[in-house]
Protein backbone atom coordinates (compact mmCIF):
# COMPACT_ATOMS: atom_id res chain seq x y z
CA UNK A 1 0.00 0.00 0.00
CA UNK A 2 1.47 3.36 -1.01
CA UNK A 3 2.05 6.02 1.66
CA UNK A 4 -0.33 8.66 0.37
CA UNK A 5 -2.76 11.04 2.01
CA UNK A 6 -5.36 8.29 1.75
CA UNK A 7 -3.29 6.31 4.24
CA UNK A 8 -4.69 7.96 7.38
CA UNK A 9 -8.25 7.49 6.11
CA UNK A 10 -7.56 3.81 5.49
CA UNK A 11 -6.10 3.49 8.97
CA UNK A 12 -9.16 5.17 10.42
CA UNK A 13 -11.49 2.76 8.65
CA UNK A 14 -9.59 -0.35 9.77
CA UNK A 15 -9.05 0.85 13.34
CA UNK A 16 -12.48 -0.32 14.62
CA UNK A 17 -11.65 -3.88 13.57
CA UNK A 18 -8.37 -3.78 15.46
CA UNK A 19 -9.25 -1.72 18.53
CA UNK A 20 -12.97 -1.60 19.25
CA UNK A 21 -13.50 -5.32 19.73
CA UNK A 22 -10.50 -5.74 22.03
CA UNK A 23 -11.44 -2.75 24.16
CA UNK A 24 -15.13 -3.72 24.27
CA UNK A 25 -14.24 -7.24 25.42
CA UNK A 26 -11.96 -5.85 28.14
CA UNK A 27 -14.67 -3.46 29.33
CA UNK A 28 -17.27 -6.24 29.48
CA UNK A 29 -14.88 -8.57 31.31
CA UNK A 30 -14.01 -5.87 33.82
CA UNK A 31 -17.69 -5.11 34.42
CA UNK A 32 -18.38 -8.80 34.99
CA UNK A 33 -15.47 -9.17 37.42
CA UNK A 34 -16.47 -6.08 39.41
CA UNK A 35 -20.12 -7.17 39.49
CA UNK A 36 -19.10 -10.51 40.99
CA UNK A 37 -16.45 -9.27 43.42
CA UNK A 38 -18.09 -6.00 44.49
CA UNK A 39 -21.86 -6.04 45.09
CA UNK A 40 -21.89 -2.22 45.31
CA UNK A 41 -20.62 -1.87 41.77
CA UNK A 42 -24.04 -2.19 40.14
CA UNK A 43 -25.84 0.11 42.57
CA UNK A 44 -27.48 3.12 40.99
CA UNK A 45 -25.42 5.60 42.98
CA UNK A 46 -22.08 3.99 42.12
CA UNK A 47 -22.93 3.92 38.43
CA UNK A 48 -23.96 7.58 38.67
CA UNK A 49 -20.62 8.50 40.27
CA UNK A 50 -18.77 6.49 37.62
CA UNK A 51 -20.59 8.14 34.70
CA UNK A 52 -20.41 11.62 36.23
CA UNK A 53 -16.62 11.43 36.48
CA UNK A 54 -16.41 9.88 33.03
CA UNK A 55 -18.33 12.78 31.48
CA UNK A 56 -15.56 15.22 32.41
CA UNK A 57 -12.57 12.91 31.90
CA UNK A 58 -13.68 11.86 28.43
CA UNK A 59 -14.07 15.49 27.34
CA UNK A 60 -10.55 16.19 28.62
CA UNK A 61 -9.27 13.22 26.62
CA UNK A 62 -10.90 14.55 23.45
CA UNK A 63 -9.11 17.87 24.00
CA UNK A 64 -5.83 15.96 23.70
CA UNK A 65 -7.01 13.54 21.01
CA UNK A 66 -7.69 16.25 18.41
CA UNK A 67 -4.13 17.58 18.82
CA UNK A 68 -2.58 14.11 18.78
CA UNK A 69 -4.38 13.51 15.49
CA UNK A 70 -1.97 15.97 13.80
CA UNK A 71 1.02 14.55 15.66
CA UNK A 72 1.30 17.35 18.23
CA UNK A 73 0.82 17.67 22.00
CA UNK A 74 -1.05 20.13 24.18
CA UNK A 75 0.39 20.41 27.69
CA UNK A 76 -1.80 23.42 28.52
CA UNK A 77 -5.14 21.60 28.64
CA UNK A 78 -5.38 21.71 32.43
CA UNK A 79 -4.16 25.30 32.62
CA UNK A 80 -6.80 26.38 30.09
CA UNK A 81 -9.44 24.56 32.14
CA UNK A 82 -8.40 26.29 35.36
CA UNK A 83 -8.33 29.72 33.71
CA UNK A 84 -11.76 29.21 32.14
CA UNK A 85 -13.19 28.01 35.45
CA UNK A 86 -11.95 31.02 37.43
CA UNK A 87 -12.95 33.53 34.75
CA UNK A 88 -16.40 32.01 34.26
CA UNK A 89 -16.98 31.72 38.02
CA UNK A 90 -15.87 35.32 38.49
CA UNK A 91 -18.26 36.51 35.81
CA UNK A 92 -21.13 34.67 37.49
CA UNK A 93 -20.37 35.62 41.10
CA UNK A 94 -18.62 38.99 41.00
CA UNK A 95 -19.86 40.66 37.84
CA UNK A 96 -23.35 39.15 37.88
CA UNK A 97 -23.22 37.93 34.28
CA UNK A 98 -26.16 35.57 33.56
CA UNK A 99 -25.30 31.90 33.40
CA UNK A 100 -25.58 31.26 29.66
CA UNK A 101 -23.64 34.37 28.54
CA UNK A 102 -20.96 33.60 31.16
CA UNK A 103 -20.65 30.05 29.85
CA UNK A 104 -20.47 31.31 26.27
CA UNK A 105 -17.70 33.75 27.19
CA UNK A 106 -15.86 30.97 29.03
CA UNK A 107 -16.02 28.76 25.94
CA UNK A 108 -14.80 31.66 23.81
CA UNK A 109 -11.89 32.17 26.23
CA UNK A 110 -10.91 28.51 25.92
CA UNK A 111 -11.04 28.69 22.12
CA UNK A 112 -8.96 31.90 22.19
CA UNK A 113 -6.32 30.22 24.37
CA UNK A 114 -6.21 27.35 21.89
CA UNK A 115 -5.90 29.81 19.02
CA UNK A 116 -2.91 31.40 20.76
CA UNK A 117 -1.28 27.97 21.08
CA UNK A 118 -1.88 27.18 17.43
CA UNK A 119 -0.85 30.48 15.93
CA UNK A 120 2.37 30.71 17.94
CA UNK A 121 3.23 27.10 17.04
CA UNK A 122 2.72 27.65 13.31
CA UNK A 123 4.31 31.10 13.13
CA UNK A 124 7.44 30.20 15.07
CA UNK A 125 7.85 26.62 13.85
CA UNK A 126 8.67 25.61 17.42
CA UNK A 127 7.37 22.23 18.59
CA UNK A 128 3.92 22.45 20.16
CA UNK A 129 5.29 20.63 23.20
CA UNK A 130 7.48 23.65 24.03
CA UNK A 131 4.84 26.25 23.14
CA UNK A 132 2.06 24.69 25.22
CA UNK A 133 4.45 24.10 28.11
CA UNK A 134 5.14 27.84 28.12
CA UNK A 135 1.52 28.90 27.68
CA UNK A 136 0.44 26.49 30.43
CA UNK A 137 2.63 28.44 32.84
CA UNK A 138 1.19 31.73 31.58
CA UNK A 139 -2.42 30.54 31.85
CA UNK A 140 -1.79 29.22 35.36
CA UNK A 141 -0.32 32.56 36.35
CA UNK A 142 -3.44 34.33 35.08
CA UNK A 143 -5.65 31.91 37.00
CA UNK A 144 -3.84 32.48 40.29
CA UNK A 145 -3.43 36.22 39.80
CA UNK A 146 -7.07 36.96 38.98
CA UNK A 147 -8.35 36.08 42.44
CA UNK A 148 -5.29 35.23 44.55
CA UNK A 149 -6.08 31.52 44.04
CA UNK A 150 -9.40 31.87 45.89
CA UNK A 151 -12.33 29.81 44.58
CA UNK A 152 -15.77 31.17 43.71
CA UNK A 153 -18.52 29.42 45.64
CA UNK A 154 -21.66 31.47 44.95
CA UNK A 155 -22.54 30.11 41.55
CA UNK A 156 -26.12 30.22 40.19
CA UNK A 157 -28.31 27.61 41.89
CA UNK A 158 -29.72 26.21 38.63
CA UNK A 159 -26.25 25.77 37.21
CA UNK A 160 -25.09 23.85 40.28
CA UNK A 161 -28.31 21.82 40.30
CA UNK A 162 -27.64 20.80 36.70
CA UNK A 163 -24.24 19.49 37.77
CA UNK A 164 -25.84 17.26 40.40
CA UNK A 165 -28.98 16.20 38.55
CA UNK A 166 -29.45 12.73 37.17
CA UNK A 167 -31.96 10.42 35.57
CA UNK A 168 -31.45 7.10 37.31
CA UNK A 169 -27.69 6.48 37.13
CA UNK A 170 -27.18 8.85 34.18
CA UNK A 171 -25.90 12.36 35.09
CA UNK A 172 -27.36 15.23 33.11
CA UNK A 173 -23.89 16.67 32.48
CA UNK A 174 -23.33 13.50 30.47
CA UNK A 175 -25.69 14.88 27.84
CA UNK A 176 -23.04 17.44 26.93
CA UNK A 177 -20.41 14.71 26.61
CA UNK A 178 -22.71 12.65 24.39
CA UNK A 179 -23.12 15.68 22.11
CA UNK A 180 -19.32 16.10 22.01
CA UNK A 181 -18.91 12.41 21.11
CA UNK A 182 -21.46 12.72 18.30
CA UNK A 183 -19.86 15.91 16.97
CA UNK A 184 -16.33 14.46 16.92
CA UNK A 185 -17.56 11.23 15.33
CA UNK A 186 -19.18 13.31 12.59
CA UNK A 187 -16.01 15.37 12.22
CA UNK A 188 -13.61 12.46 11.73
CA UNK A 189 -15.91 10.19 9.75
CA UNK A 190 -18.03 12.45 7.58
CA UNK A 191 -16.46 15.91 7.27
CA UNK A 192 -13.72 17.19 4.98
CA UNK A 193 -12.05 18.96 7.90
CA UNK A 194 -11.66 15.66 9.73
CA UNK A 195 -10.02 14.04 6.71
CA UNK A 196 -7.71 17.02 6.39
CA UNK A 197 -6.71 16.75 10.06
CA UNK A 198 -5.80 13.09 9.62
CA UNK A 199 -3.97 13.82 6.37
CA UNK A 200 -1.83 16.51 8.03
CA UNK A 201 -1.10 14.14 10.89
CA UNK A 202 -0.17 11.33 8.52
CA UNK A 203 2.16 13.39 6.33
CA UNK A 204 2.11 17.17 6.64
CA UNK A 205 4.34 17.75 3.61
CA UNK A 206 2.25 15.51 1.35
CA UNK A 207 -0.91 17.17 2.64
CA UNK A 208 0.50 20.61 1.82
CA UNK A 209 1.47 19.48 -1.69
CA UNK A 210 -2.12 18.26 -2.12
CA UNK A 211 -3.44 21.74 -1.38
CA UNK A 212 -4.33 21.26 2.30
CA UNK A 213 -3.34 24.30 4.42
CA UNK A 214 -1.39 22.39 7.07
CA UNK A 215 -0.67 25.47 9.20
CA UNK A 216 -4.34 26.42 9.30
CA UNK A 217 -5.32 22.87 10.25
CA UNK A 218 -2.85 22.93 13.18
CA UNK A 219 -4.43 26.18 14.40
CA UNK A 220 -7.92 24.67 14.05
CA UNK A 221 -7.10 21.58 16.16
CA UNK A 222 -5.60 23.77 18.89
CA UNK A 223 -8.76 25.90 18.89
CA UNK A 224 -10.85 22.71 19.20
CA UNK A 225 -8.57 21.53 22.01
CA UNK A 226 -9.01 24.80 23.90
CA UNK A 227 -12.77 24.71 23.38
CA UNK A 228 -13.03 21.12 24.66
CA UNK A 229 -10.88 22.02 27.67
CA UNK A 230 -13.29 24.85 28.43
CA UNK A 231 -16.29 22.53 28.12
CA UNK A 232 -14.68 20.09 30.56
CA UNK A 233 -13.97 22.94 33.00
CA UNK A 234 -17.55 24.22 32.88
CA UNK A 235 -18.91 20.69 33.42
CA UNK A 236 -16.58 20.17 36.38
CA UNK A 237 -17.58 23.53 37.86
CA UNK A 238 -21.22 22.46 37.77
CA UNK A 239 -20.32 19.10 39.31
CA UNK A 240 -18.30 20.65 42.14
CA UNK A 241 -20.65 23.58 42.69
CA UNK A 242 -17.70 26.00 42.70
CA UNK A 243 -15.01 27.49 40.47
CA UNK A 244 -11.76 26.13 41.85
CA UNK A 245 -8.37 27.39 40.58
CA UNK A 246 -7.15 23.81 40.96
CA UNK A 247 -9.51 22.63 38.22
CA UNK A 248 -7.43 21.00 35.50
CA UNK A 249 -4.36 20.39 37.66
CA UNK A 250 -4.74 16.60 37.32
CA UNK A 251 -5.91 16.44 33.70
CA UNK A 252 -2.63 15.90 31.88
CA UNK A 253 -2.14 12.20 32.62
CA UNK A 254 -5.66 11.01 31.74
CA UNK A 255 -5.69 13.25 28.67
CA UNK A 256 -2.85 11.13 27.28
CA UNK A 257 -3.82 7.80 28.82
CA UNK A 258 -7.25 7.55 27.20
CA UNK A 259 -6.27 8.28 23.56
CA UNK A 260 -3.15 6.11 23.83
CA UNK A 261 -5.05 3.16 25.30
CA UNK A 262 -7.60 3.78 22.54
CA UNK A 263 -4.87 3.07 20.02
CA UNK A 264 -4.14 6.51 18.62
CA UNK A 265 -0.70 6.84 17.01
CA UNK A 266 1.51 9.41 18.72
CA UNK A 267 2.93 10.30 15.33
CA UNK A 268 -0.49 11.50 14.17
CA UNK A 269 -2.75 10.49 11.30
CA UNK A 270 -5.30 8.52 13.33
CA UNK A 271 -8.23 9.25 15.61
CA UNK A 272 -10.96 6.92 16.84
CA UNK A 273 -13.68 8.47 18.96
CA UNK A 274 -15.31 5.13 19.79
CA UNK A 275 -11.99 3.61 20.86
CA UNK A 276 -11.38 6.63 23.09
CA UNK A 277 -14.81 6.17 24.69
CA UNK A 278 -14.12 2.50 25.37
CA UNK A 279 -10.64 3.28 26.71
CA UNK A 280 -12.14 5.90 29.03
CA UNK A 281 -14.63 3.33 30.32
CA UNK A 282 -11.82 0.82 30.84
CA UNK A 283 -9.72 3.24 32.90
CA UNK A 284 -12.75 4.54 34.82
CA UNK A 285 -13.71 0.98 35.75
CA UNK A 286 -10.18 0.31 37.04
CA UNK A 287 -10.30 3.45 39.18
CA UNK A 288 -13.80 2.66 40.40
CA UNK A 289 -12.78 -0.89 41.30
CA UNK A 290 -9.83 0.38 43.33
CA UNK A 291 -12.10 2.82 45.17
CA UNK A 292 -14.65 0.10 45.94
CA UNK A 293 -11.93 -2.19 47.26
CA UNK A 294 -10.54 0.71 49.35
CA UNK A 295 -7.14 0.41 47.70
CA UNK A 296 -4.47 3.05 48.26
CA UNK A 297 -5.20 6.02 45.93
CA UNK A 298 -1.56 6.06 44.85
CA UNK A 299 -2.14 2.73 43.09
CA UNK A 300 -4.44 4.55 40.67
CA UNK A 301 -1.58 6.75 39.48
CA UNK A 302 0.73 3.74 39.30
CA UNK A 303 -1.73 1.76 37.20
CA UNK A 304 -2.38 4.69 34.87
CA UNK A 305 1.34 4.99 34.23
CA UNK A 306 1.65 1.25 33.68
CA UNK A 307 -1.33 1.27 31.31
CA UNK A 308 0.20 4.09 29.25
CA UNK A 309 3.55 2.28 29.01
CA UNK A 310 1.80 -0.94 27.98
CA UNK A 311 -0.34 0.84 25.38
CA UNK A 312 2.67 2.66 23.91
CA UNK A 313 4.51 -0.66 23.70
CA UNK A 314 1.59 -2.28 21.88
CA UNK A 315 1.32 0.63 19.47
CA UNK A 316 5.04 0.38 18.76
CA UNK A 317 4.71 -3.34 18.12
CA UNK A 318 1.79 -2.79 15.74
CA UNK A 319 3.78 -0.19 13.79
CA UNK A 320 6.73 -2.58 13.55
CA UNK A 321 4.49 -5.41 12.32
CA UNK A 322 3.06 -3.16 9.59
CA UNK A 323 6.49 -2.30 8.15
CA UNK A 324 7.36 -3.85 4.78
CA UNK A 325 8.87 -7.26 5.23
CA UNK A 326 7.50 -7.67 8.75
CA UNK A 327 5.73 -10.87 9.63
CA UNK A 328 1.93 -10.50 9.80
Amino acid sequence: MSATIAGPATKRLTLPQREWTRLAVLVLLECAVLAVLEPNFLTEFNLYVLLRGLAVTLTVAFAQLVVLAVGQLNLSIGAIGGMVAVCTGGMMEVWGVPTLPAIALGLLLGAAAGFLNGIVTTRTGINGFVITLATASAFTGITIGLNDAEPFYNLPARYVAFGQARIGPFPLIGIVTVIVVAALTLLFNRMLLGRQILAVGGNARAATLSGIPAGRIVVVVHVLSGLLSAIAAILLMARLGSAQPSIGSDWLLPSFAIPIVGGIALTGGSASVVSAVLAAFLIALIENGLVLTKADPYWIQFLLGAIILGAVGLNRMHLTMRRPGARP
